[in-house]
């Protein structure tokens, strides 16, 4: 039995990047999304910069199916625990990343309807957030290419 154990541990660590990629990519883009559809109402130009600020957590999903594609091998009770503990943990820094993103681009929203000048940089602190995707994304290729194939 804790072969079929490992082995279904292997599988969520497999899928896991894509499927929590997606949820916090979801929620990222959402709570942006509300922010800039409110922004709309308030405002009479820089809509373009309000709609592009809210897809900025979607990125976390694209970093999620590379991973995914980086751990596929052949499932055995030997690499199962790689797969789980790299794929559950990169996901999970991903979906933070993109649900905390979701609230920096919504304050840069927020930000920039009182005051247009300052959006590049109210961006920045988004910026950074992703960041700690890329490092958890290039920590997760790397670090797989230690599991056998």
């Amino acid at each position: 039995m804790s072969n079929q154990i490992a082995l279904f541990m292997g599988w969520i660590g497999l899928f896991a990047p894509v499927a929590l990629g997606a949820i916090g990519s979801i929620l990222g883009c959402s709570i942006a999304g509300q922010a800039a559809i409110g922004a709309l109402m308030e405002t009479e130009s820089g809509h373009g910069r309000y709609i592009g600020a809210s897809a900025m957590p979607s990125s976390q999903i694209i970093y999620g199916i590379v991973i995914t594609f980086s751990l596929n091998r052949p499932m055995s009770a030997e690499v199962a625990p790689g797969l789980f503990a790299i794929g559950l943990l990169a996901s999970l820094a991903l979906m933070f990343s993109a649900i905390y993103q979701g609230r920096c681009c919504a304050s840069a929203i927020y930000a920039t309807k009182a005051k247009p000048e300052i959006f590049g940089l109210s961006l920045a602190p988004a910026a950074i957030v992703e960041g700690f995707a890329v490092f958890a994304f290039v920590f997760a290729l790397v670090i797989s290419a230690a599991i056998p194939a």
